[in-house]
């Protein structure tokens, strides 16, 4: 509990028993209430691990996506009360240590949204950031910025954290079940004027942590222009899409049919 606000962490997770008790053990638990984590379906003992660790846990009867666990973690965080709720993932890429920076600015009432920049600083390459990533990223969030006339120092980080209002406002359904999720929901958050702070965030690159290949990556930034489009079209009134609809599906129409 901060300032009187309910902070849930979630960890969308798949394949991550190596590594997540070194993640779960760097996370403040005097801020921290509850830590929500998803299985989506590993092959490994990820779900063992977080049952002896004490989390909440949830288990996708199949995999799904990564967009379609973060979905499943937030409809739980809101379920359970969170008035805040942080998004970490368990292969220990993020450092957990971040989480009270980020906890205290959404808690200040500026901020609506708040992740964490690997691209604030000069630190992405030097902790083992593939230099083909760093490039794209740097390209993407430029053009990103220019298109969308936003400031951003990055789009593509998976380091992020919510006030419940825009959890509960958003079509988060109408999103993709895969990885441009991330890019989606952040465009969301800029269209519906949620105020949005950044601060900076080590990222660690090894073995253990989860990354998609070359061709999933070019397939993002494909997906990752086309909704920049798609947004610059609504506000220009001249092309409509459900993720953009104010009235589209919410996390409150999410059934748990797919969860054990």
């Amino acid at each position: 509990m901060i300032l009187g606000k309910k902070v849930v962490v979630v960890m969308p997770a798949y394949n991550a028993a190596e590594t997540l008790e070194r993640t779960y053990h760097e996370i403040d638990r005097n801020l921290v209430d509850e830590i929500i984590l998803t299985d989506d379906c590993s092959s490994d003992n990820t779900l063992q691990v977080a049952r002896d660790l004490d989390l909440i846990v949830m288990a996708h009867r199949r995999n799904r996506g990564y967009g379609a666990n973060q979905k499943t973690c937030y409809k739980k965080a809101l379920e359970i009360g969170a008035d805040i709720v942080i998004m970490v993932h368990p292969d220990y890429q993020y450092t957990p240590r971040i989480i009270p920076s980020i906890a205290y600015l959404l808690c200040t009432g500026f901020y609506d949204y708040v992740h964490g920049s690997r691209m604030l600083g000069r630190g992405a390459i030097k902790n083992g950031m593939p230099i083909y990533k760093y490039i794209a990223n740097r390209v993407l969030s430029t053009f990103q910025n220019l298109v969308l006339a936003q400031g951003l120092s990055e789009y593509h980080t998976g380091y992020r954290g919510f006030t419940r209002e825009v959890l509960e406002i958003l079509p988060i359904l109408e999103n993709s079940d895969d990885y441009l999720f991330d890019n989606q929901i952040l465009c969301q958050i800029i269209y519906f004027g949620f105020h949005i702070g950044e601060v900076s965030c080590p990222a660690h690159y090894f073995s253990e942590a989860s990354s998609i290949s070359f061709f999933r990556s070019c397939q993002y930034a494909l997906g990752v222009i086309k909704t920049t489009f798609q947004l610059m079209g609504q506000n220009l009134g001249v092309y409509k899409t459900p993720i953009f609809n104010a009235n589209g599906k919410r996390l409150i129409d999410l059934s748990n049919e797919e969860t054990v």
